[in-house]
């Protein structure tokens, strides 16, 4: 559901392929006006066909060696404007930069995702501060009383934002399968994909998909409604915050192996944590509360760090090598259990 082979099919404008189920493979509408071009297979992030030729560009070799990806360094970082600190899930750091990029007319804007109530995305752009505010947190306002067709999930289509937005600079926040694609659209010279000017990958364990049984059966199962849900962060665990106005405790933190059932299938068959791809990373591990574990991944993403840091955008804790040691034991734990998954999920599709 990454949206690449849907948004960039050279017979897109046919309606040629198309997703009926989330969970599987797009499939054909019209399989005699396919082109047979195999983009749409060249670009998704399951078949791996481009792996060789991306891994040399992003100095890195195979998920068991270097579970984190290459790695020029990693900070713990937070926002120094008061609004993206209050209303981010960290450390406010990702709109901070995307802010000061635009600012400088580096970007003339962001794809990014906008939080429309807890558990639901979409993609939307940003092009000012107040953007990218609005896509930060989550808006209450809407009902969650959804007909049994409709779904709600974390993860959105971002891809496909950037086909209305040719010959603009553009920053793309997105998920490691997300990234991946966008990567292996640049090493094919895919249109528009030359308008992304810096990728900014999220730390990803797992995103989740609700219908309406499962939005009963997970307020069955944890005790929350999900309209007391203000904000939700994945750390060591999916971490729930409740409004204040809500009885007893505030925060909720809920083990990965108890979500199983809510996760987005795909999910099982991803590899990648850390979005090794990126120019940089971002993530709440590793990092005290109302910080950003940053990494760096090449000079193009180093060289920004440096420029938001220089100019007070953000700023970041002074890190010892034991407390870097120790974040990236962290990461790298993490990295090995989303790698496990992986493994076993593909032997029982063996």
């Amino acid at each position: 559901m990454c949206g690449g082979c849907v948004s960039f099919c050279s017979s897109a404008e046919y309606n040629i392929i198309d997703f009926s189920d989330t969970n599987s493979p797009p499939h054909y509408i019209d399989e005699e006006n396919c082109l047979k071009c195999g983009i749409c297979y060249y670009i998704c992030p399951q078949t791996h066909v481009l792996d060789e030729n991306i891994n040399k560009l992003y100095k890195f070799s195979d998920f068991i060696s270097m579970p984190l990806g290459f790695v020029e360094e990693i900070r713990s970082c937070q926002s120094t404007d008061a609004e993206f600190l209050k209303f981010g899930i960290d450390g406010g750091v990702v709109n901070s930069i995307i802010n000061f990029l635009i600012q400088k007319k580096i970007i003339d804007g962001a794809i990014v995702a906008q939080r429309n109530a807890p558990f639901s995305r979409e993609s939307t752009i940003a092009y000012t501060k107040q953007d990218l505010i609005n896509a930060t947190g989550i808006k209450l306002d809407i009902s969650q009383q959804l007909k049994e067709a409709q779904k709600i999930s974390t993860y959105t289509r971002s891809i496909s934002k950037l086909t209305r937005y040719k010959s603009k600079k553009l920053a793309f926040v997105g998920t490691p399968c997300q990234i991946y694609t966008i990567r292996c659209m640049q090493d094919l010279g895919i249109v528009p994909s030359e308008n992304i000017e810096l990728c900014l990958g999220l730390f990803c364990y797992e995103s989740f998909s609700f219908n309406e049984n499962k939005i009963k059966q997970f307020e069955k199962d944890f005790k929350i409604k999900f309209n007391d849900i203000e904000k939700i962060n994945i750390k060591e665990k999916l971490m729930i915050k409740l409004k204040e106005t809500t009885p007893g405790e505030k925060i909720i933190s809920i083990p990965f192996d108890r979500l199983t059932e809510y996760m987005r299938p795909s999910c099982n068959s991803c590899r990648d944590f850390t979005n090794i791809y990126a120019d940089i990373s971002f993530g709440g591990l590793g990092s005290p509360e109302k910080h950003t574990t940053v990494i760096t991944r090449n000079d193009k993403g180093k060289k920004i760090l440096r420029k938001v840091i220089d100019a007070g955008v953000i700023k970041c804790l002074k890190l010892d090598s034991n407390h870097i040691e120790n974040i990236k034991t962290l990461i790298t734990k993490y990295s090995n259990k989303k790698l496990e998954r992986f493994n076993d999920f593909t032997r029982r599709e063996l």
